[in-house]
């Protein structure tokens, strides 16, 4: 199994989550647009994932692969309440928290410069907000998003709150602040931090 990606990209979901199952694999530490990975996926995005003769894109698709095929732990069964509620919290920290941060980094120093609009995110920073607000109101957090046991939309909350940093987004809900205090002392989570300080 090979993950294709820099660890300081949504490659960091799928790493952690590996390392929490404890499966052997392979990273291959690669920008973008790279040659070599453009010869396994033509579009050039990371992460990809790489096991056997199947090759997954989007980190989502990948957290998804890994729980439903290799340890069932970190998802609930297809099909049930569990599944169902797991699944409206992934999908709101996709629209919601993934999308606020992408589009600041667009902005900030992805797009052609003359293309960037700095203005917008004094907005995304207000969105934001609210997403956090409504997310803490809706989640679990006993002590993860579902309950008891990590589970997809953990690995993608969790990514989201160490990009929060980064891209100057203040985490000041109490709710989150502790919940991302718990799972920075994580083993693994400390594990695949450190490659990426490496």
């Amino acid at each position: 199994m090979k993950v294709y990606g820099k660890v300081q990209s949504r490659a960091f979901r799928v790493l952690w989550m590996l390392e929490e199952m404890g499966r052997e694999y392979q990273h291959v530490d690669i920008l973008p647009h790279d040659a070599r990975l453009r010869a396994i996926y033509p579009a050039g995005k990371v992460p990809v994932l790489v096991d056997g003769d199947v090759v997954i894109t989007d980190s989502t698709a990948i957290l998804n692969y890994l729980a439903d095929c290799y340890d069932s732990h970190y998802t609930h069964p297809t099909g049930s309440t569990e599944r169902a509620f797991q699944e409206s919290l992934m999908y709101m920290l996709l629209d919601e928290f993934d999308a606020c941060l992408w589009a600041a980094a667009r902005h900030s120093f992805i797009l052609p410069e003359e293309y960037r609009v700095p203005d917008i995110k004094p907005s995304l920073k207000w969105e934001f907000g609210r997403s956090v607000q409504s997310l803490c109101s809706r989640a679990v957090f006993a002590p993860f998003l579902t309950g008891n046991h990590l589970t997809v939309p953990d690995f993608i909350l969790m990514d989201c709150l160490v990009w929060c940093g980064k891209a100057g987004f203040p985490i000041t809900h109490p709710v989150l602040l502790e919940y991302r205090d718990h799972m920075e002392i994580r083993p693994a989570f400390r594990r695949v931090s450190a490659m990426g300080a490496a």
